[in-house]
């Protein structure tokens, strides 16, 4: 028989509802959103939705971005965003919209729960409850590329300290708040020590503050192995921004499906929610879409909005839904399953089991506030001095000879105060003492320290470039190397 729908309880003192931006997206979008609005609505959440258009549409348009200037306006007077997945066209010009907004609104934290739900999905891991804290404005999603010859191309890895200060941060405190003892970094800091060194070493130097949680720091590669094979042995796990989109949908998909989970990402003035899958045009108008992974989002909205108690009603009734066997198409299980129904039944169903709690899988409980958001610690300041300059040339003469290449810009820059100590091609040194078995493109990177040693000055490197240009060489770009305390701010070429 079906559950009898409670009541949604009214608040002692009732609040005015909270102004929410949503945006039905494209695909399966608008059928998720529909069925989100829905179980919104019966668990007595109290928003006051403001809709806004985004996505494909608007992209086609002729608007790059896939949002308009009122959008832009209605999402910071609302300050919480509700959204659902969008399509962005294939091709260039078009900027990613969920890096955009990101990025635009300060949303720094993207937080990504993963739960087995076993035995009632699924998975292989039945104990699996861990969250991913991912920074999300920087690494390579700034999105900064350059065509810089025939053959190489380059995108800038940025990674600062005040955006690892603040997501560190943001993921012990999350630890703290939530009940959880133990925060594991992933980086690649093996190889990128400037950057994921960075990030690992503000990690560490956070952790000093929570002396109540266990730490640990895992290379990225082996990390992920662990992830696939050993999830219960993480609790949160917070990593650069590129690591995190990767690992998340690893957590996610093991978990029982990448349609169960939620997303919220988090700002200190404005936050957004949305499901960590994609639009899924192919299943779109279909009713077959699960629109499990909105749910959850909105459910982490209410939480963020101070309404624990809509939240834990609307997750409760969820978590019951799914251990009564109410499935979609992507989790239906013949040995695990009851009822296979579509977009808009599952939505009734989660709506008729409100009041009720899961019989087996653990009663979910909110917080009745929002976490408060984590202001970054100021950088102290080093003293910066220049060192020498890294100068990028395009280069392709017959046979590609680095010896070639160093003759003609030692002679360029003969008379420089700055010196040619050494051309390396891909990272790779090839001269002086290089291999002639190197791959050599047509992209070299020569690397000038001053002839008397000490610091450079800028008059110099700008001297130097003139010469270089003026010899017919063809500069690309030049990297100013800096020392800070002392310390070189700049990757080693081995045997320099």
């Amino acid at each position: 028989m079906q559950p009898t729908p409670a009541p949604a309880p009214s608040p002692t003192s009732p609040a005015a509802p909270v102004p929410i931006a949503i945006a039905r997206g494209d695909g399966i979008g608008p059928e998720i959103m529909a069925a989100t609005l829905q179980v919104l609505e019966a668990a007595g959440a109290r928003i006051e939705p403001h809709e806004i258009e985004i996505g494909e549409k608007v992209y086609l348009r002729g608007v790059p971005a896939g949002i308009e200037p009122q959008a832009w306006d209605v999402l910071r007077r609302t300050r919480v965003f509700l959204k659902a997945p969008i399509t962005t066209p294939r091709g260039g010009g078009y900027k990613s919209l969920n890096v955009t907004t990101r990025t635009a609104l300060g949303l720094y934290a993207n937080v990504r729960p993963c739960v087995s739900y076993d035995p009632f999905i699924k998975s292989g891991h039945p104990g699996m409850n861990l969250v991913i804290v991912r920074e999300n404005e920087e690494d390579v999603y700034t999105g900064i590329e350059y065509r810089q010859t025939q053959e190489m191309v380059e995108c800038l890895k940025l990674i600062s300290r005040p955006g690892c200060e603040r997501i560190a941060r943001y993921a012990f405190e999350f630890a703290r708040r939530t009940g959880r003892r133990k925060v594991t970094c992933f980086t690649k800091d093996n190889i990128m020590k400037l950057t994921d060194g960075l990030f690992r070493q503000v990690f560490d130097a956070t952790a000093a503050d929570y002396p109540e949680i266990t730490t640990e720091n895992l290379i990225v590669d082996i990390g992920a192995a662990f992830l696939a094979d050993q999830p219960e042995r993480f609790e949160v796990l917070v990593m650069p921004n590129l690591y995190g989109d990767i690992m998340s949908d690893i957590a996610a998909q093991i978990s029982g499906s990448v349609g169960l989970c939620g997303s919220a990402n988090i700002g200190t003035e404005c936050a957004m929610f949305e499901a960590v899958h994609g639009s899924a045009p192919d299943l779109a108008g279909r009713d077959v879409a699960n629109p499990s992974g909105l749910i959850q989002a909105a459910v982490m909205m209410l939480a963020h909005i101070g309404q624990g108690d809509v939240a834990a009603r609307l997750h409760n009734a969820w978590l019951r839904t799914i251990e009564d066997g109410i499935h979609t198409a992507d989790i239906w299980d013949p040995e695990r399953s009851k009822s296979r129904v579509g977009t808009e039944a599952f939505a009734l169903a989660v709506c008729a089991r409100l009041g009720l709690e899961p019989r087996h899988l653990p009663v979910a409980s909110y917080q009745s506030g929002a976490p408060l958001p984590v202001a970054a610690p100021q950088t102290a300041a080093q003293r910066r001095e220049l060192v020498g300059v890294d100068v990028f040339l395009g280069w392709d003469a017959p046979g590609r000879d680095p010896a070639q290449l160093a003759a003609a810009v030692a002679a360029a820059a003969s008379t420089s105060p700055l010196h040619l100590r050494a051309i390396t091609n891909r990272g790779v040194k090839v001269w002086p003492g290089g291999f002639p078995e190197t791959l050599c493109t047509d992209h070299w990177r020569c690397r000038f320290t001053p002839r008397a040693g000490g610091p450079a000055t800028q008059a110099e490197v700008v001297d130097l470039l003139a010469r270089i240009t003026g010899a017919g060489l063809d500069c690309i770009k030049t990297e100013n190397l800096y020392s800070f305390d002392g310390t070189p701010g700049y990757s080693a070429i081995p045997t320099e």
